[in-house]
This record gives structure tokens, C-alpha cells and sequence, in this order.
């Protein structure tokens, strides 16, 4: 629904059939919220609402029922693969006793959605998924209140089904004869009558995913694919290196060639519009041949990373326990682990549409937070926020902050300067490399000391990272506004807060220790331009905690499994210990030459899902090539709304997290980003795929929806690491694993 059919859609034209369900924003609240009441009670105290209801509390923000019956569900979090356009749709269904396919939903867009801030962290189902399931209910409750009133009997004698309600002696209302009757722009209320889980029929259930068809058959899905009546496309030359300066510009040449429409330069920024994609394409070219730029070294050495982050001013935090816990004694065991920048690495590179029209600037873009980005843009342009309309499409492969809120600001800039029609802007592959936020290089060092049982008695945890969040909010968030000139300034760098966490996020372990302590260098210089890299610090930290968890079981002379369990008291933790465990055949497993299992867990955040890995590496000892042969899983995401989604989730995640583990890592000397193609930054193919992956979902009905998306990052590569421990009998601690640094450990 966001895409080419949005480009004249308000939200009160977009509801304007809605019969007497009238759905419109209310801000009064929002700010009654803010000032700690309720509105038109004075004084009286807002009581805490379900998910994302806490900040758009009107039940008609997120369901809509038009005269005909057809059902609108808005949602601020965005699609990009993870299949919440799916689930979302699913609750939405299950409460309000519908098919799902009579579902129509519509993702973030700053004109017609609630503001739910980014799609990050694995939160869509807490918030939005929560927000809706409650919403759909009460409406539910009051449309049959209102069936009931009409029908003369009481609510309760009355049924429902497939969004007609029903007597017992067989008289009938659908939801679009009933909404004629009474709007239903009310505030929800804190307590729901949601459904049995014992009645659900379509929670719970596989439901193939609403996205899928149209990509298969490659209909336009992607923002890449969008062309608007009249489209012009547009390249923009960026500088070579960061910090790089244009000291002249020639334009002569580019103006004749054909399909030339127009320069865009503003400052350091530079852009060309022509009538067609490869016209855009040839102009960007000669107009990057034509720039001459200044370049200055200001990158550290690649060789010496780690020391050089571990030698930068930080500002250290104790995040889990105390000063006294830092005495490790005699007999310690330690380690350091290294995890070098790492890219998003989208296939799809970044792309955006703008128009300038009547005064209204509207982006498509696949940015995952699209009024952050509006209030990013609308500041760059100096213009009030109800000026710009952002609407969220599909990009082609993001999990974090890539390229997309910049090329947002790109078509921002450049249709600015050419109204009246739509403007195309797509990056460049070597422009995605070099310019992308990427995810931030880690440093982490781990001690502890074993009791005489094998057990571990204290533990110390330290762990060095840039941000791991500079996205949008603000102008100079933004790529092309710290390069007009009149420039922006990107806003200093911030810790993100415990319990969620950055840089430390599941830096604390979800095990029980007598004596831990856990120490957060965040150190806020950025070397290289970084923000949120799918699981952000969790990925580094659990493979810190669970390759050391695994050499430490060695050193007691312990199974992996075994070990771990003596050490987690969480039964919700262990349950998923056990079924991935059992799910690979850990007590069965018969060792072969060349071949080696590892096991590793986490609860994500140590407040979202629990998941457990276990996995067959086969490690060529000539070549030095690792390869992922099975895998087996077991995941607790609380209430699994679509279950084939939590498997898509973790099957996903460990395939991403092998990529990251084998191969990832940007190159650069001390002035260039030198990763910039698929070779100088290769990653996994299709060859390379495991053999299996086997996922064990444990549902719990009526639990809390836990966060998936990012559980299985961290957990994989640490039980890859173990396994090629337990195949080539080495220790490797730095990330990736390339055959290049396998041979070198094994000594070959």
C-alpha cells in the first residue's frame, strides 16, 4: 500500500470512505501524556497501555473498518524481510475473527501511520505487534456491544465469524453495517479481552508470507523498482575519502551529454539528473572525472586496529557488578577477542525517490525509521516537518542503518532543486562500500577462575566499541548535509543505555556467576563512519562469552551443554539448552576426521528470545576453508504468532552470522575506504550454504511476543567458533575466519 499509489494520499483522503469509522490522529493524547494525564480528566493520571498504544493511544490509529467491511491496519514499523507485514496482519485477523487476507496493511508513512520511531532491536511484535493485538480486541468488544444494542440480547450470546456477527437464531451484522452506527475514535484502554490462545485459528499457524508472491514474480517491490510518471534519475559523485574537500568542478562536458537535464552542487555535494537510469549513470561518471578533490590521511593504520581503539579516551562504565568483583585471584583463565568493521553489505545498493509538488516534498524511501527521517530532512532543507512526507517501500536487503536515510536526503536535496517531477537517486555498488555506516570494530577481553568442581567462581568482562547507533534525528545524521556548504555537524556520539545496551549489549552473561563484573569502554572518536549493524554489540559479545564459556569447559574437563546448564538458572533458558541439543544429537554425535561440533546460547538482550545453536563444521586443513555443514536450532520468541516467520528469523540469522564469520571485514589504508566491490569485500555464496538447518520453536500461548530477528547472530558464531576448535584443535579468536587465518592458527 505505500507505494506508487501513495504519491496524492492523505491520511484524511485515504479514509474518506470510511463511513462513520472516522480514523484520525488526535494529538491531544499524545501531549496529555507528556504532562502526565489524561485528556479531558484533569489531573487524573494516563494509565500504562499495551506496546506502542502508550504513544498513539486512539483504537481507529491502528484499525480501520470502512461501510463495505473491508479492514485497514496501520503499523509505523516497516517491512524489509522479516516478515512482520505477515504477523502483524495475523493478530490483527485473530482478534478481530477474519480471514487474514482481508487484512489490508499499511506500514510506516509519516501522513498515514502511527510515529513508532525505528524498526530496530527486534521490537515490531513487542510494540507494534502488542499495540495492535490489543486494538483489534477492543474493537472487537465494542462492535460487538454494538451488534448487541441493535440485535436487543446480550453481547455474550452473540458470536463472531469472519467479521460478521451472528444470534442464535441466526440473524446477522457484518463490522461494515455495524461502524455506520458509531465511530469508534476512542481511547484504548489498558486491559484487553483478548482471545483464548486455545480458540486461536490463526495465530500460532503457518501463513505464507504476503510479500513473497510479488517478489517471486518480480513485480515491483523495492524502492529500486519504483518509477513514478515522469521519473528522472540522478547519480551523485561523492568525495573519494572521508574529510575530502572540492577544489574545483568542471561541468562543461557533462551539460552535452544527451539526457543532461541539470548539476546539482551545494558545497562538497554533488549530483546529476538526466532523463534516463543510464544517462544518470554515464553523466555521474564524467562528472566524477571532472572533480578534483583534497585529501588528507585520517584513518588509523588497519594492522594496528585494535590497539589503536583500545588506546583511544573512552568513558568506562561498570555495567554489572561492583569494584569488588574485579579480583579474579590466582589460576585465571583469559582471553581477548577482536571483531574487525563490518559492512550491511546490501545487494540492492541505497536508493530514494523525492518530488517536489505543490509545496509538498515527498520521499519513498526504505529507511527504517521514517519520521526520524523526516525530521532530519525537513531540518537539512529548513522547512517545517508537516512539509515533508515520508512513505516507506522495500529495500533490497537491509538489517540496520545502511545507506537508505542518505539517499533519503540525496533525492531530498536534489528534487528540491528540480520540482515538479520525480527524482530517482541510486547509488553506486563501490559508493554503498565506502560510504555506508557500517557496524563498529569491537575489542573484548574476558578472565575467570574455576573452583576445584569445575565451576566458574568470577568473571570479568570488558568490552570496547564505537556508537553503535548515529542514525537519523537529526540534519547532521545525514550524509549529504555535513557536506553542503553550509554544513551540518553530526551530533556527538551516545552510549545507548543498559538494558538494551550498544557496544554492551549482552555484554553482561545471562549465567550465573558468585563474583562478575562487566566493564563498557565506549569510546565516542569513530575512525570510520559506523552506526547499527543488525544485533549491534550482541553479536561480538556472544561470541566473546560463548567461545571463552567453551574453553572454559574444556579446561574443567566439561561438555559444552553440560556446563552451561550447571550454570543457567532459568528454566525458559535451559528448555532451549536442551532441544537444540537434542534437536542436533549432541549425545549421539559421532566424531569424524576433518569435522568438529560446537554449541553456544544467548537470550537476546537478556530480555528477548532465547536461542541455542548447534553446528558440524568441516575444516579443510590444506586450504584453510571452513564450511557450516549442519545446524541445528531451538528458539523461545514467547507467543509464536507465525511460526514459519520465527524459523525464517533464525534460519536467516545463522546464514547472515556465517557470512560476518567467515568473510566480512572493510579494508582501508590511511585514507580510503579499499572494500568497494565484491571482491575486495566478498561474501557468502550460495555454495556455502549449510547442508541443513533444523529450528525448534518453543511456543509459549499467551506469553509476551519476545524479539527474534537478531537472536541468532551472536549464538552462531560463537558455536562456530567451537567447532572448528573441537575439528582443527585451535583457538581462534579473530573475527573472520578466513582460510588465510585458519591456516596460519593450525600452523600450516
Amino acid at each position: 500500500m505505500n507505494g506508487i499509489g501513495a504519491v496524492s494520499r492523505s491520511r484524511r483522503g485515504f479514509l474518506a470512505g470510511a463511513g462513520a469509522l472516522v480514523v484520525s490522529f488526535s494529538i491531544l493524547p499524545r501531549l496529555a501524556r507528556a504532562q502526565g494525564t489524561q485528556a479531558g480528566s484533569a489531573g487524573a493520571k494516563l494509565p500504562a497501555l499495551p506496546g506502542s498504544l502508550r504513544d498513539a493511544p486512539m483504537l481507529d490509529s491502528w484499525i480501520g473498518i470502512d461501510a463495505n467491511g473491508s479492514i485497514t491496519v496501520f503499523t509505523g514499523k516497516v517491512e524489509f524481510g522479516q516478515g512482520i507485514k505477515t504477523a502483524l496482519a495475523q493478530l490483527a485477523a485473530e482478534e478481530l475473527v477474519v480471514e487474514p487476507r482481508r487484512i489490508d496493511l499499511v506500514t510506516a508513512d509519516t501522513m498515514l501511520t502511527p510515529d513508532e520511531g525505528y524498526t530496530a532491536g527486534s521490537q515490531s511484535m513487542q510494540y507494534s505487534g502488542t499495540a495492535i493485538q490489543n486494538a483489534a480486541a477492543q474493537v472487537r468488544v465494542m462492535l460487538l456491544e454494538l451488534a448487541a444494542a441493535r440485535f436487543n440480547v446480550p453481547a455474550d450470546q452473540l458470536v463472531v465469524q469472519n467479521g460478521v456477527v451472528r444470534t442464535a437464531d441466526g440473524r446477522t451484522l457484518a463490522y461494515g453495517e455495524l461502524v455506520v452506527a458509531r465511530a469508534l475514535h476512542v481511547p484504548a484502554r489498558p486491559v484487553s479481552m483478548l482471545r483464548d490462545p486455545a480458540t486461536h485459528t490463526v495465530m500460532g499457524r503457518p501463513l505464507q508470507r504476503v510479500d513473497i508472491p510479488a517478489k517471486l514474480s518480480g513485480a515491483a517491490s523495492y524502492v529500486q523498482d519504483l518509477r513514478l510518471p515522469g521519473t528522472v534519475h540522478a547519480r551523485v559523485v561523492r568525495p573519494p575519502s572521508y574529510g575530502a574537500r572540492l577544489r574545483s568542478l568542471e561541468t562543461g562536458q557533462v551539460e552535452r551529454l544527451p539526457g543532461f537535464l541539470k548539476v546539482v552542487r551545494d558545497g562538497d555535494f554533488v549530483a546529476v539528473i538526466a532523463e534516463r537510469e543510464y544517462q544518470a549513470v554515464a553523466a555521474g561518471r564524467a562528472l566524477a572525472k571532472a572533480a578534483s578533490w583534497d585529501e588528507r590521511p585520517s584513518l588509523p593504520g588497519q594492522s594496528d586496529l585494535y590497539a589503536y581503539i583500545r588506546g583511544l579516551p573512552s568513558q568506562d562504565t561498570v555495567i554489572f557488578g561492583s569494584a569488588a568483583a574485579s579480583a579474579i585471584g590466582a589460576n585465571s583463565i583469559a582471553a581477548d577477542y577482536h571483531r574487525p568493521y563490518q559492512m550491511h553489505a546490501s545487494i540492492g545498493p541505497s536508493c530514494a525517490v523525492g518530488l517536489l509538488q505543490d509545496a509538498m516534498l515527498t520521499i519513498w524511501t526504505h529507511s527504517q525509521g521514517v519520521y526520524p527521517l523526516r525530521k532530519a530532512i525537513a531540518e537539512m532543507l529548513h522547512l517545517p516537518e508537516e512539509r515533508v512526507r515520508c512513505i516507506h517501500m522495500e529495500g533490497a536487503g537491509c538489517y540496520g542503518h545502511n545507506g537508505a536515510d542518505d539517499a533519503g536526503a540525496d533525492a531530498a536535496l536534489i528534487a528540491s532543486a528540480f520540482p515538479g517531477r520525480p527524482v530517482r537517486v541510486q547509488w553506486m555498488r563501490e559508493q554503498e562500500h565506502a560510504w555506508e555506516p557500517y557496524g563498529s570494530a569491537m575489542v573484548s577481553s574476558v578472565r575467570a577462575r574455576l573452583d576445584g568442581s569445575g565451576n566458574i567462581v568470577a568473571w570479568q568482562y570488558e568490552v570496547w566499541s564505537n556508537t553503535h547507533s548515529s542514525r537519523p534525528g537529526r540534519a547532521g545524521n545525514l550524509l549529504a548535509a555535513t557536506q553542503l556548504q553550509t554544513a551540518f555537524t553530526p551530533p556527538p556520539p551516545q552510549v545507548l543505555p543498559q538494558p538494551a545496551g550498544g557496544g554492551d549489549r549482552n555484554a553482561i552473561p545471562y549465567y550465573k556467576f558468585p563474583n562478575a563484573r562487566v566493564m563498557h569502554h565506549f569510546v565516542p572518536a569513530m575512525p570510520l563512519r559506523v552506526s547499527a549493524l543488525r544485533a549491534l554489540g550482541a553479536y561480538m559479545n556472544v561470541f566473546s562469552i560463548e567461545s571463552f564459556m567453551d574453553e572454559l569447559a574444556r579446561a574443567a574437563v566439561a561438555d559444552p551443554v553440560e556446563f552451561r546448564l550447571r550454570h543457567l538458572e532459568d528454566p525458559r533458558a535451559r528448555e532451549v539448552v536442551l532441544a537444540a541439543a537434542a534437536g542436533f544429537g549432541w549425545s549421539a554425535y559421532r566424531r569424524q576426521r576433518g569435522r568438529g561440533r560446537g554449541f553456544a546460547f544467548a537470550r537476546y538482550k537478556n530480555l528477548a528470545a532465547y536461542t541455542a545453536v548447534a553446528c558440524e563444521v568441516e575444516v579443510e586443513r590444506e586450504s584453510g576453508r571452513v564450511r557450516l555443514v549442519r545446524a541445528a536450532a531451538a528458539v523461545d520468541s514467547g507467543e509464536a504468532v507465525n511460526p514459519d516467520g520465527i524459523r525464517n528469523q533464525i534460519e536467516g540469522g545463522i546464514v547472515q552470522s556465517l557470512s560476518w564469520t567467515l568473510y566480512e571485514s572493510v579494508t582501508f589504508d590511511t585514507t580510503r575506504i579499499t572494500s568497494t566491490d565484491w571482491g575486495s569485500y566478498p561474501i557468502l555464496r550460495f555454495a556455502s550454504v549449510p547442508d541443513s538447518i533444523d529450528v525448534t520453536i518453543l511456543s509459549r500461548p499467551g506469553q509476551p511476543f519476545l524479539g527474534t530477528g537478531e537472536a541468532a547472530q551472536g549464538p552462531t558464531a560463537a558455536a562456530l567458533a567451537n567447532a572448528v576448535a573441537d575439528a582443527a584443535e585451535v583457538r581462534i579468536r579473530d573475527l573472520p575466519f578466513t582460510p588465510e587465518r585458519v591456516k596460519a592458527a593450525i600452523g600450516i
